[in-house]
């Protein structure tokens, strides 16, 4: 039960994550700090989203229901 609201979360966060890194290149024209930094945590949850999907899938938590499946 814990799962889903989990991932829909962690995608959420991926993209304020992009999304506040893409302002930060536009405004910080010569410094990419805090664009480096977004990066970074983008990177680690997308690498958290991937493992969340990965664990549903393999305990039955998630299916998949596409009808060609």
């Amino acid at each position: 039960m814990w799962l889903k609201p989990t991932i829909a979360i962690l995608f959420i966060a991926i993209l304020i994550s992009l999304a506040a890194s893409v302002i930060f290149l536009l405004k910080d024209q010569g410094s990419r700090d805090r664009t480096r930094k977004l990066l970074g945590i983008r990177i680690v949850l997308a690498v958290a989203l991937l493992s969340l999907i990965s664990y549903g899938l393999w305990t039955g938590q998630l299916t998949i229901s596409a009808p060609w499946y």
